[in-house]
């Protein structure tokens, strides 16, 4: 009897991994703003949340779908051959789905102001700052390149030891957030903007179809693509 997950449990893990990712990662922001954290403590605890986030994700169900759980990682794993391209529609829309249901229940848990004063922690440019749609998505192309390139280097790579995937991808996730978070969000996941944007489109909240088209979907898309030719031609990895 083999043991290889059917299509439907991937499915379903990854959504349950995305929903864990944008419980967790976005509700800190929405959390940090209603007790008023400011500043660099701010940056850091949103930071810390998203990489727990995404190890518990990848211990949990990194064995039964491989915890992709960001359309822009399945789109560059297919790219290069190292994941089958009839499973990519199938995984994308499991992960936002999962990331729809987490924003729409955290609406449930913390009322229509978690969308209305704090936007669902979704991603946008930081206009303030005078950052331009295409600064926005070269910073977020950059960040989706560290993230790719250290999945192929401690998960993909059949010469990675084994056990430390998940906290050494959460780190990357958490380090690319301190830099890239003020300012464009560092959402370095089409999954992990759209479905804050879905929960503020139905309560109110900001969401800028045009920055997610642009920034939040080219962006990380272009950088995990770079990032899986570029691991494979330096690197020239086995598995």
């Amino acid at each position: 009897m083999s043991n290889e997950p059917t299509a439907m449990q991937k499915y379903l893990a990854e959504m349950l991994g995305t929903f864990m990712l944008v419980w967790i990662g976005p509700g800190a922001g929405v959390v940090a703003g209603m007790v008023g954290v400011k500043g660099l403590s701010d940056v850091l605890a949103i930071a810390m949340a998203f990489g727990i986030a995404v190890a518990c994700a990848i211990y949990v169900v990194g064995k039964v779908s491989g915890c992709h759980i960001n359309p822009a990682v399945t789109i560059a794993l297919a790219s290069k051959g190292r994941f089958p391209w009839k499973d990519v529609t199938p995984y994308i829309i499991a992960q936002l789905a999962g990331a729809v249901i987490a924003s729409l229940l955290f609406v449930a848990c913390a009322g229509t102001q978690a969308s209305t004063e704090y936007g669902l922690g979704a991603t946008t440019l930081n206009a303030a700052a005078g950052i331009t749609v295409p600064m926005g998505i070269l910073g977020e192309a950059i960040g989706t390149f560290f993230l790719m390139i250290v999945i192929m280097g401690v998960a993909v790579d059949g010469r990675a030891p084994e056990g430390w995937a998940g906290w050494i991808i959460g780190m990357v996730v958490a380090g690319v957030i301190i830099t890239l978070g003020p300012l464009t969000g560092a959402s370095i996941n089409p999954a992990r903007t759209f479905g804050p944007y879905i929960g503020n489109l139905l309560f109110g909240g900001p969401c800028p179809w045009d920055q997610f088209i642009m920034v939040y979907c080219i962006g990380p898309i272009l950088g995990a693509v770079s990032a899986v030719f570029v691991y494979d031609y330096i690197a020239k990895p086995e598995g």
